[in-house]
């Protein structure tokens, strides 16, 4: 039985306007500096094309997490200095990766924002080769993986253009290194990482079907057996050495059907297999993996929705092949190419508020479930 947990008026208010206590609060504690010390006071512009941005050190730190009390498991984290929505999202070494994307106005840029959880600071990170959106990236070994993704369209003016481009970065050398490109170009996939291989499922059409898989250590890309049901704007994790897509949209556009489709794959017997559908159809989600289980969020497309988007989470326990019903997020959001797990805490920086790629947000959601499915 599907379980849902229903909140009252009344409690979304609450929830709503301690929300925005959050938001208040971490950016008077990120305005204070650190402690013992007077606040930084740099103002970087900061270009990517058309894109002209600033980056303000003022507002680049915050509490540590935990800080602040939760609701429900979820509670804010400090905000990013630069709004984003169709951006890259990963952990690596207690670090979380921002790559690309779009603010508000949807022009493309190139630039790379990195949260320290240790510290609480957003800091810039290597400038992309160049301004992308809709971009897949994966950690494995100590290095970052940019996959695909979409250049131009969006604002500039100029027609979208899909590419299939890897990129590596070695923090401990900078910069980004060419490697071996995806045999497809896409836009807007999934991406899962198991035994040190990076998996890319779904995409943009034409390569909704498309699923291949990359080895960073002999860079090397393999094509495996079509995703079955096409599809991008999905949600994909890596769960007990299997692959989860789930949900996602057929066409190119916000307004496209969507899916309540989930599909496995087995890399042990090269089969894809279905399990229980999402509770409803839900397009432009994301997707995290604590305590054995799968939990999805967000999406946009929902004409019920004031502003056209489903503030929904979901829980999926493998062992049952069920869906629950969680508490909603805090702010309803989509856009998001990845999340980013901490000590049990699933972080979403970023993302669309409204339907359509015309509103990325700052705002850092922080979600510890209390579902367990081990």
């Amino acid at each position: 039985m599907l379980k849902r947990i229903h909140l009252t008026s009344p409690f979304r208010l609450v929830l709503c306007a301690v929300s925005s206590v959050y938001l208040l609060a971490i950016t008077a504690s990120a305005q204070q500096g650190p402690p013992g010390g007077p606040p930084p006071n740099k103002s970087t512009p900061v270009e990517a094309g058309e894109l002209r941005e600033t980056w303000n050190d003022r507002v680049s730190q915050g509490p540590p997490v935990g800080v602040f009390p939760e609701f429900e498991g979820w509670s804010m984290g400090t905000a990013m200095p630069l709004p984003r929505s169709e951006h890259a999202v990963a952990e690596m070494d207690g670090k979380i990766w921002v790559l690309g994307g779009y603010p508000p106005g949807r022009l493309p840029s190139n630039l790379v924002q990195v949260y320290d959880s240790a510290t609480g600071r957003w800091s810039l990170g290597p400038t992309l080769p160049q301004p992308i959106h809709h971009t897949h990236v994966a950690a494995v070994g100590g290095k970052l993986y940019m996959i695909g993704g979409e250049i131009d369209g969006a604002s500039t003016g100029r027609p979208e253009k899909f590419v299939a481009n890897v990129w590596m970065h070695d923090p401990k050398v900078g910069g980004w290194v060419a490697r071996s490109p995806m045999r497809t170009a896409r836009s807007g996939g999934g991406k899962a990482v198991i035994d040190g291989k990076i998996y890319v499922a779904g995409g943009r059409p034409p390569g909704g079907s498309a699923f291949e898989v990359y080895d960073p250590a002999t860079d090397k890309w393999e094509k495996l057996p079509d995703l079955p049901t096409q599809r991008n704007h999905l949600a994909m994790v890596a769960l007990n050495g299997k692959i989860y897509v789930a949900g996602g949209r057929f066409g190119p556009g916000a307004g496209a059907q969507r899916t309540d489709v989930v599909e496995i794959y087995d890399p042990a017997t090269r089969k894809w297999t279905k399990s229980a559908p999402l509770p409803a159809p839900r397009g432009g989600i994301t997707g995290a993996v604590v305590n054995g289980c799968m939990f999805v969020f967000g999406g946009e497309g929902e004409q019920k929705h004031v502003l056209g988007l489903t503030p929904n989470t979901y829980g999926y326990d493998p062992r049952s092949d069920k869906w629950t019903t969680l508490p909603n997020l805090p702010i309803a959001v989509h856009g998001l190419k990845g999340s980013a797990v901490i000590n049990g805490r699933i972080f979403l920086p970023g993302g669309g508020i409204t339907l359509g790629g015309n509103s990325g947000t700052n705002a850092m959601q922080v979600y510890r479930p209390a579902m367990k499915c081990e």
